[in-house]
């Protein structure tokens, strides 16, 4: 995978599509029901027009920013996606450790298959765990007890899955049936993986189908795969759930997947140190707003109360560049560095943090701007 064949993201998702099994790929890439969400958070960008201040010299651009107190090198970080090592071997620890040689925050999902301590330990820059509520409540403070141990920085919250959205590709691609491990159900589905030889042997290698380390029940230890949905939907979070949250994690924490002011102003009332807009990426309920339209009416809810983020539909340096011009403190990448990872492990993912940076300071010198701290709506026009 050179520099010169991978340009954008949308190369480094061709490449992902050739590098795994229809049903991995699909999983990456698809959204919920009929994907309106999650093709509306990409056309919500598109639909954002730059006003550029010209004859204005900026020989350099600086990136830096931080959210909760955490340094960053761009106002990025890595969004939670689950079950990352079936992308690619070891695949958190291999997307953390080069989210930290960028200088760029690295967010673990509760449904890791690699230990929440072995992915800290691989990445150089800031870590922070994404949680469910699922088991119990003693498994959740268990396993914040574990990140606060192993040097986490900050704990992300997600709100929006009282249940898995339908994801029609999914069920199509047999996702249910492979899980069952019975030979019967899975033959159909079988052909997908044989088509990719390589990504199969990586595969076993790494262990075959993976269980959740971080998720330790009581009576079974950690969590199968095939017991997710059911788990999610026994573990809704509640506003209510956030005083003993707040209680056992002692540190910052935001909450993601707030759609409205409302919702905004109760994690401001929670104590939450950031609110990260989002829908999931399309991936939950199909038919909400995208994000970067929400955007504005989250941030004139709380104001300076606490920090904005946003995600969803980020593809390109200059999508960073208009989220920030319209309030946002950072943004969060799931799909684009999904992409890299499964395309080409530690490589890919790194080529996706180059490429976003590159055309943010390419974007903004284009603007006139210097910093990203000088951002504003004056540089863009979202009517």
């Amino acid at each position: 995978m050179g520099p010169h064949r991978i340009v954008n993201i949308e190369d480094l998702r061709q490449a992902a599509r050739r590098a795994v099994p229809r049903v991995v790929f699909d999983y990456i890439d698809g959204g919920a029901d009929a994907e309106i969400t999650m093709r509306e958070n990409v056309r919500a960008f598109e639909s954002v027009t730059f006003r550029p201040r010209c004859a204005v010299r900026t020989p350099q651009c600086d990136l830096h920013t931080s959210i909760a107190g955490i340094p960053m090198a761009m106002p990025l970080m890595l969004a939670p996606v689950g079950s990352s090592r079936m992308l690619y071997p070891r695949g958190e620890e291999v997307a953390a450790a080069a989210a930290g040689a960028a200088g760029v925050p690295y967010i673990l999902s509760t449904f890791s298959g690699c230990r929440l301590e072995d992915v800290k330990a691989a990445t150089s820059g800031p870590a922070l765990l994404q949680l469910y509520l699922v088991g119990d409540r003693a498994v959740s403070i268990s396993m914040m007890e574990r990140a606060r141990a192993a040097g986490y920085t900050a704990l992300v919250v997600t709100i929006d899955t009282a249940v898995a959205g339908m994801r029609e590709r999914d069920f199509r691609n047999g996702s249910k049936e492979l899980i069952t491990r019975q030979i019967g159900p899975m033959l159909p589905f079988v052909p997908q993986f044989l088509a990719r030889p390589r990504w199969l042997v990586r595969f076993l290698r790494d262990g075959g189908m993976m269980k959740f380390p971080n998720v330790v029940l009581p009576d079974t230890g950690p969590m199968a795969y095939a017991d997710v949905g059911a788990s999610l939907e026994k573990s809704v979070v509640t506003w209510a759930d956030f005083g003993w949250i707040r209680e056992a994690w002692r540190g910052p924490f935001l909450i993601k997947g707030i759609h409205t002011a409302d919702d905004a102003r109760r994690a401001v009332d929670a104590g939450a140190s950031g609110i990260v807009v989002s829908n999931h990426g399309g991936r939950q309920l199909d038919g909400v707003a995208a994000t970067l339209r929400m955007l504005p009416e989250v941030v004139d809810a709380v104001g300076s109360q606490t920090e904005v983020l946003i995600d969803g539909g980020v593809r390109r340096g200059s999508d960073i560049v208009k989220a920030l011009c319209l309030g946002a403190r950072a943004v969060l990448a799931g799909r684009a560095y999904a992409y890299g990872l499964a395309a080409a492990g530690h490589a890919g993912v790194a080529r996706t943090i180059d490429i976003l940076r590159t055309d943010m300071i390419r974007t903004m010198k284009l603007l006139g701007c210097a910093s990203v701290k000088e951002l504003n709506g004056g540089f863009v026009d979202s009517r």
